[in-house]
C-alpha cells in the first residue's frame, strides 16, 4: 500500500511540476492524473488488464476511498464549536445558499438551451 501511495503521490508531484514549469493554465493535479492514467494504462497494455485493478495502487486508492469519511471530522467540529456564529448568521446562511443553487440551476439550463440550439438535431420545445 506504502509503494501505492508513493505512486499516487509522485503522480501528483510530477503534474505540480509540469503545470507550474510551463505555466499552464490547468491544475497540477489534473495533470497529475492524466499521468496516472497514461501510466496505469501502459501496465494493463504491457501485463493484462488484471494488474492495473489489482496493483499497488488500486490497493492504495481503496484504502484511501475507504477512509474518506475522515475527512468531514474538521468540518463537523468546526460547527459544532462555532454554532453560535451559525445562529447569529443564519438567515444569511440560508439566503446565499436558497440564491446561489437559483443561479446555478438558471445558469446551466441556459447552457443547455445554448448547446441545444448549436447542435444538429430537434428543437427543444419551449
Amino acid at each position: 500500500m506504502l509503494f501505492g501511495l508513493f505512486i499516487l503521490l509522485a503522480c501528483q508531484l510530477a503534474g505540480e511540476i509540469i503545470a507550474r514549469g510551463l505555466g499552464l493554465p490547468i491544475p497540477g493535479p489534473v495533470i497529475g492524473i492524466v499521468l496516472l492514467f497514461a501510466l496505469l494504462a501502459l501496465q494493463g497494455w504491457r501485463k493484462g488488464a488484471a494488474s492495473a485493478e489489482t496493483g499497488p495502487v488500486a490497493k492504495s486508492a481503496d484504502g484511501l476511498l475507504a477512509n474518506l469519511g475522515l475527512v468531514f471530522i474538521p468540518a463537523g467540529v468546526g460547527i459544532s464549536q462555532h454554532y453560535q456564529l451559525i445562529f447569529d448568521n443564519g438567515l444569511a446562511l440560508v439566503a446565499a445558499l436558497v440564491v446561489s443553487t437559483v443561479l446555478t440551476l438558471m445558469v446551466a439550463v441556459g447552457v443547455f438551451r445554448l448547446v441545444s440550439r448549436l447542435l444538429p438535431g430537434e428543437e427543444p420545445q419551449p
